[in-house]
This record gives C-alpha cells, structure tokens and sequence, in this order.
C-alpha cells in the first residue's frame, strides 16, 4: 500500500471549552507551514481526522506528518493522487475514509484532484502567497519582488482546479519594505499572518459566515516558475530595478551575469543609501559600468547613476564566496595536514557520511548539497563537529561556502591553526563637523563583534531634534538580526572566553571600558546631544558621566560576588555541608529608552556584565547613535565577539523578539508601563524568562510651609524641568501647602523666565529641544486637555517659534484630583500643581499615593520628625528629602506598584542577573 494511517482517535482535553461552531477537518500539505496550521487549528478545537503529505525523504518524514503522528492523528503518505488523469482508487479510498468535512490545504505542491476538492460538505480551502488575482503560479512571491510591487500578501481562496482563480475567502497585505527578500516577507508577514489567517477561515466557514468572492480578471497575472537561463541580469534599468530582479531571484534560481567568461550568481542585494565606498572595479559582461569590489560587498550601478551592494556570489561550480573576496578567492593553497589534523578530518568524514547516508563513500570532490543535504543537515554538521571534534566553532555559512568535502577540510583546518581569524574590525562611520570636533559615528548593527548592516539591507533616519534635520540612516534590525545577535551573546557565554574568564579579569575589561567612555566623553556627550536634544553640559556631567561611574562601580563588584555557607540539621552519623553559589544567567536582553541613551545602556549592561552575563541591547529606535558609538569602545577595550551587541530598530519587531526569544534568559526593560506589561507577558509564555521593569511614574513632591523656600523653589524646578522633563523620577505632580502656594508659583514663573531655550551645544543653554516630534505633539495635547478640565494654565503650554521641537516650561495650577493632569505623566517640562490645606499631612499623603504609580517622590520641610513620617508613608521606590534627582550608582534604583520591580544600581542590581545555586555535601 502507498499509504498507512493510524486508527487511533484524537482526544481532546475536557478542560477547555469551545464555544464556536468546530469542524472535522482533513489537512493536505507539508511543510512547517502546515505543521503550524496543524497545531492552531486543534487548539481552536477543531479535529483533524486525517492529515495528508508527502512520502518520507531520505529516512526523514515532513514536519506537519511529524506532528500528526506524534498526536496519534491518522496520516496518509501519497507521492501523487491521479494516474494518467485518473485518481488513484486506493488513494481516493484512503481519503473518503476519514469523512472530512472541510479540506485544508495550508501549503501543498501536489496536483490533488477535483473529484478530493468538491468531496466534503464544505469544499476546500487553499493559502497563496499573493493578492490573487495578481501573480497566480508557484512564484508568486518572486514575482511580488520582481515587479516592484509596494503591496505584498496572501490569499485564502476556494481550491479550484490549480490555476489559483477560485473565488477568494479572505486576503491580508503588507508594505514591501525597500530592501525586502522573499525570505523577509515570509517570515515577517506570509508565515506568522498567514498560519492565523488560515484558522479564521475555518472558523468563517464553521460559522456560515465564509465569503465567496469571484477574483477579478482585471489586473490578473501568470507568471511561470524561472529558469537558471531566464534569470539572467539585463543591465539597462535603473538600481531599483536591478536590485528587484536579483532579490526576486534570491535562493531559487539565483540572478546571474557573466564575469571573466563564467556565469556568476548574485545573492543579498540590498539598495545602497550612503555613499559609494572605495573599491576595486570588476568588469561585468552587459553592465554600462564596471562593478566595485569592497570590504562590504559588490557595488553594482544601475543606469540612473544610483547603486546597490551584493553580498553574495556563487561559481558555477557551487563554490560560494563572501562578493568582497572575489579578487582573493583563488588564491587559497592547499595545505598539508598533520597527524592531529588527519585525525579531525577523518571524524569529519564520519560526520559527513552519517547525513549524507546515500552517498557510498565521501570524496574530497563530495557536494554537501547536491548529495542530498538540507538546510537543517547544515546545523546538524555544525553541532556534530563542535561535539565531536573539542568544541570547534564553525558557522553554519562556512558549510556554504565550502559545499566540497575537500574544501571544507581545508577550511576547518585553516580555522584550527587560527589562519582565517578576521581581519580587525572595520567601521563605516558617518562624520560630522560639530562642536568644535569631528564626530564619528557608527551606523550599523553591532552583532557578534562585527558592524553589519541588517540582513535585509534595511536602515532608517535618526533625527536631529535641535532643527529636524536627518543626522545619517541607521541599521533597521530584522528578526535575523535578532536571531544573529543572541546566537552571539549565548554562544560567548556558553562557549566562548568570557565564559571562562575569572571574575577580576571581567572587571579589569570593565575598567579599561570606563577610562576609554571617559577618554572620549566629548565625543560621546556631542552625540548625545545631537541624537536626544541633551544640554551638553548635562549631557557631560549626567548622561556620560554617570555612565563612567557606573561602570567603574560595578567593575570592581565583579570579583566580589559571594555565596553563603547555611547551617542545616545534621543527620548523624554524617556530617553535611550546605552553601549556595551566585552564577551569571547566560544571554540577557536589555531594552532602553530615549531620555538617557548612553545612561540608562550604562545602568543595565554594567550589572549584566559584572555578574558574568552576556548581553543584546536594543537602543530606543530614535537615540541609537551612543550605544553604537560605545559598542566600538567595548572592541577597543577587548571585550570578546558575541559578549556585547547592539542592534538598533523597533520595538514592535527587535524588542518583541527579544522578549519572545527561547535562548534569552532575562530580560531589563526601561519604558511605559503599557509596553512592560506587554514584555512581561512576552516573557512569561515564551520560557519564563526573569524579568524586571522600570516603567512609568507619577511622582509626587509634597512641599511644606516650613521648608526652605529657596532651595524648594530651586530643586522643585530641577524635579520637574531637569533633562527637558524627559526625566523617569521628575515630580509628576507638586503639592505644595496653601500658606506658600501663590508665593511659590511666582517665584517659579520668575525663575522659568530667566532660563535660555535653544541650541544644547550652546554652553549658556538652559533647555534644549524634546526628544522628537511625536513627544512634543502629545505634550501639547497633554496640556490642551488640562486647560480644557479647567486647570490654569499659568505659563507656557506652547511650542517655541523657532525650528525643532522645543517646548516651553509650562506651569499648571488649580490641578483637582480627578483631572486628566493629576493623573498621568507628561514626561516634559510640565509643572503640574495642587494645593493642599495648612497642616494637612495625612489628607496630603492620602492624595500623593492616590495613583498606580510608585517610581519615586519628595518632600520639603525643616521639621526632621514630618519628614521621616512622610518617607514612611509615600509609596515610592525612592524618597528625596529636601533634595531630588539626588540619584547615586551605590544606591538601588527602582518602583513599585505599576511603576515596575527590580532593581538598578546598587549590589541589588547585580541579583538581576544572576541565579543562585543551592549546593549540599556529604562528609
């Protein structure tokens, strides 16, 4: 028989219940795809009464027969359904038996009958990776890319007769980002969007409620699947069109050009922004302009004078090279090995011969792939030699770029006797002219000790909020970058030197870190202020100063991390004992914000570092630029590869993949409350990982009649305007007493009227301008909608007439309890104010702690007794007395209630990434 199936039935479990109408479904395809389709759809409830895919290649059965039979769910292994036009009997059998109401066919590249499409109750549904009618065919996704497309998507549609123009059940979209690859889009959008679009079909056709909507002729297209011979590059286009064509080709078939009269395939193209590096030419048959080989790849040139860079090239004869080592990729020599090396060659050829089982005997001339091998063999190969041969690290890239078991010999020798190390460290920097300095900055991402632009090639503006100008593109991470990035970080902690580096040696790194951040703190401090609007006087003493005193702190706690010996009940006639050790957590992810770039990096990765972790710090998307620039520092300092990375981009994809990520072991987040709620549910469903959160605040500052009038009025207006009011603890809401309260106001207007708005590199700048234009335009509606609750709006509440986002300090009074600005942070210059009673202290207190929100708060008063009653009874993680903004590196930094937990700063900070071991012997 072709096919076999289990008779077992699938059980459900009774704890769950389903309250929507279920289905008995039958699922043809393959793939991961339709594994994952598999699984949502039994978690809806539905049953999946038979799954049909394809025979096990080479020993090996599809992922989604892998879950069925793990699930005891019956499956069928046709290698086709029809004969000679004719549906096989035995097949057609196999399939009425399970008595399916609805066919699903998630991903499938079997021809499968009309007689099996119109068989259930409900017909079948099918998943195409296009906005049908455009691009019908097995290419679609290609074709998506090759034309340029700006909309790419999926449809659900109603299975025809395979020429894809059935009527269409639902359909999603999404943007084509410029540097978009077909393995981008399916794994950004057609593959997650598309397992949950193919469930809500289901439940559209469970509940009666499925469309059938005939597809349109109109715009309708068929493209064929290419051919190696049709794929060649046709060079009179411009650079868009040249990237489309060789992104559309990517993997499968590859576009290709003649050079020096062989046929040269192009992989990883992405469209070049900067501007053009230095090179080598390198004449292509066709092209109007030679290309350019570079340290970053091949330079290609449209003919509108614009270019792209390619990463890749592939020879005819397989051989794969990185596009900058074109000119050096023959002049490798062969090697002669020795004994010991002998010795690894021949445990490698053992490895070889167990994947590539139907290969008689391995040769040097041996293909890795074409002897059958798969991607997933490429990371079987990798680990199976880092076990087997002394933890040798090989990456899974050095396997394609050296498919010939002979050529991969010679490379895995090369990287024993250490001959292929990489060349030092190469920085593309943006330059800039400011300040009285050359400013260098660094643009890429930072993964595994290396700048790299992100795998899709794709980047974005950063914003200088001083005039709005753009001050360079930026590396936008992928989720591969992601991926790269914590790959790097776990395999230095796990196999890597800092793993086994003692702790005093991890600290001298840490200092030499912090002398080379204050050596360049000029630097630093201009980038800064250019990327967050910092005051570089502020920025000098606070953002990077505090920053040095961080890392110098936790430095010196790296070598005194100590466990406890514990007392326990002996039970005689033996002796125990019993001690706990602290140990580093493994690969940590780190997630920051925008007001203290360099500060808050500073904060979090110093701890992690210290207690031995390794890190993945994603910048906030708007101020990259310092974490960038410290990353080239910590390769200067002689941090190892994969121990500290950085990648820039976007919560929504880097950050909520890192808090998703099976390997990242805890994660640090400084951020809004509404996000870390987010992340902490991210974490806690994908592995648990450890967590702490530093979120928003609503701090309150209570100021007494009999406190220091000056210095309240002084360091009331430090609580709220320090930093622009882009300040985590500023005093989200004063309540000062009603016997001081009109004389405080206007010593508060008088003070603010004095303070110079403008350019922070202007040393005589009191305030600079808010972080970026979003954050002005909601502080603006912040305070429109305090004047419409009826506050007073006593000063400010506009935007400074002059280019970039400034805003004016803005003092608001008359605040009731209920109002919209009592309630919730600003996160600017805005005084919030509220009087209370004279002698009122428990109905002031009572109203300081009415908010979910418990970062930090103060109080101003000569009367030590007050004073320490009131620290008792705010519900802060820090309490100012006749101070504020008083923060130190010694000093545990962190909230309560929904303003977080855990720890900054302080010893305290270092228990956030560790674990603690409890250890009991014997004797």
């Amino acid at each position: 028989m072709l096919w076999r199936g289990s008779q077992a039935l699938r059980h459900f479990s009774t704890s769950r219940v389903y309250f929507k109408n279920k289905l008995k479904l039958a699922l043809i395809g393959q793939s991961l795809f339709g594994q994952e389709v598999y699984s949502q759809l039994l978690k809806e409830g539905h049953r999946v009464v038979g799954v049909f895919t394809v025979p096990d290649k080479d020993g090996k059965a599809d992922p989604l027969a892998l879950a069925a039979e793990k699930d005891g769910t019956p499956v069928f292994k046709f290698p086709r359904w029809r004969l000679k036009g004719k549906t096989i009997k035995e097949v057609a059998e196999a399939y009425q038996s399970v008595g399916a109401e609805l066919n699903v066919l998630p991903f499938c590249t079997q021809f499968i009958p009309m007689d099996v499409i119109d068989s259930p109750k409900h017909g079948s549904i099918i998943y195409h990776p296009s906005l049908l009618p455009r691009h019908r065919g097995a290419s679609a996704i290609n074709w998506t890319l090759i034309m340029g497309d700006k909309k790419a998507g999926f449809s659900v549609f109603w299975a025809d007769d395979g020429l894809d123009t059935g009527p269409i059940l639902l359909q999603r979209s999404c943007d084509v980002k410029p540097n978009d690859t077909v393995d981008s889009l399916y794994n950004r959008f057609l593959f997650p969007e598309g397992i949950k679009a193919m469930v809500e079909a289901v439940q559209l056709i469970a509940d009666g409620k499925a469309p059938h909507t005939p597809q349109p002729e109109e715009g309708a297209t068929y493209e064929g699947i290419q051919k190696k011979e049709n794929a060649e590059v046709s060079w009179d286009q411009p650079a868009e069109g040249l990237h489309n064509w060789i992104r559309g080709h990517d993997k499968v078939p590859g576009a290709w050009a003649e050079i020096n009269g062989q046929m040269v395939t192009f992989y990883g193209s992405s469209l070049l922004t900067s501007s053009v590096p230095s090179g080598e030419p390198l004449d292509i048959r066709g092209a109007k302009k030679p290309g350019l080989v570079t340290k970053n790849g091949l330079v290609l040139f449209g003919n509108d004078g614009k270019a792209l860079m390619v990463r890749n090239l592939q020879f005819e004869d397989g051989k794969m090279i990185p596009a900058s080592q074109y000119f050096s990729a023959g002049e490798t020599s062969v090697v002669e090995l020795t004994a010991e090396e002998l010795k690894v060659a021949e445990t490698i050829k053992v490895i070889w011969a167990r994947i590539l089982s139907n290969t008689p005997v391995i040769e040097d001339s041996t293909d890795f792939f074409k002897s059958g091998a798969s991607s997933m063999d490429v990371v079987r190969l990798v680990e199976e030699i880092r076990q087997s041969c002394g933890g040798l690290q090989l990456q899974n890239e050095d396997v394609y770029m050296a498919t010939k078991f002979g050529d991969f010999i010679q490379k895995v020798v090369r990287r024993l006797r250490g001959e292929d190390e990489e060349a030092e460290m190469v920085v593309d920097y943006v330059s800039k002219e400011v300040n009285g300095m050359t400013v260098k900055i660094p643009y890429q991402c930072f993964i595994n000790g290396q700048f790299v632009d992100a795998e899709d090639g794709e980047t974005y503006a950063t914003v200088n909020p001083t005039d709005g100008t753009t001050i360079c593109r930026v590396s936008y991470a992928s989720l591969a970058d992601v991926d790269r990035a914590v790959a790097a970080a776990k395999d230095a902690f796990e196999n890597g030197e800092w793993g086994r580096m003692n702790a005093r040696d991890r600290g001298r790194l840490m200092y030499r870190l912090a002398d080379l951040m204050e050596e360049n703190q000029e630097e630093l401090a201009t980038i800064e202020a250019l990327d967050s609007g910092a005051v570089y006087t502020l920025a000098l003493k606070t953002h990077i100063g505090m920053s040095v005193q961080t890392f110098r702190y936790f430095a010196g706690w790296c070598d005194k991390i100590q466990g406890s010996t514990i007392p326990i009940n002996q039970a005689r006639p033996n002796y125990n004992l019993t001690f706990t050790k602290k140990e580093p957590l493994g690969a940590c992810a780190i997630i920051i914000p925008w007001n203290y770039p360099l500060m808050m990096l500073a904060w979090k990765s110093a701890a992690c570092l210290a207690a031995g972790s390794t890190l993945v710090l994603k910048p906030a998307q708007v101020t990259p630029l310092t974490a960038l620039k410290f990353a080239e520092l910590t390769v200067k300092a002689g941090f190892p590869k994969g121990v500290i990375n950085i990648i820039p981009g976007s919560g929504g994809v880097a950050g909520q993949r890192l808090s998703q990520h099976p390997d990242i072991r805890k994660l640090g987040f400084t951020g809004s409350t509404s996000v870390g709620k987010q992340i902490m549910k991210s974490c806690a469903v994908s592995n648990l990982k450890k967590v702490s959160l530093e979120l928003g605040g609503k701090s309150p500052l209570i100021i007494f009649s009999d406190c220091d009038l000056d210095k309240a009025v002084r360091m009331g207006m430090g609580a709220v305007f320090f930093n622009k009011g882009e300040n985590c603890i500023a005093a989200g809401r004063l309540f000062v007493e009603e016997a001081i309260h009109d004389e405080f106001v206007t010593r508060v207007v008088e003070e603010i009227k004095k303070m110079k708005i403008g350019d922070p590199l202007d040393r005589s700048t009191d305030h600079g301008p808010q972080n970026h234009r979003a954050h002005l335009e909601k502080l603006l509606q912040y305070c429109e909608t305090g004047v419409q609750e009826g506050a007073t709006l006593v000063y400010g509440g506009r935007q400074v007439q002059r280019p970039g986002f400034f805003m004016e300090p803005t003092v608001f009074t008359g605040v009731e309890d209920h109002m919209y600005l009592a309630k919730e942070e600003s996160f600017g210059p805005i005084m919030v104010i509220s009087k209370f009673q004279n002698g009122d202290i428990d109905g002031v207190l009572q109203r300081a702690n009415n908010t979910e929100y418990g970062l930090a708060s103060g109080v101003f008063t000569r009367d030590i007794n007050k004073a320490m009653y009131v620290s008792d009874k705010l519900e802060a993680g820090t309490v100012f007395i006749n101070t504020y903004n008083k923060t130190d590196v010694a000093a545990p930094f962190g909230g309560m209630k929904q303003s977080g937990f855990g720890k900054d700063l302080g010893e305290e900070a270092l228990n956030e990434y560790l674990k603690i071991k409890t250890v009991t012997l014997e004797y």
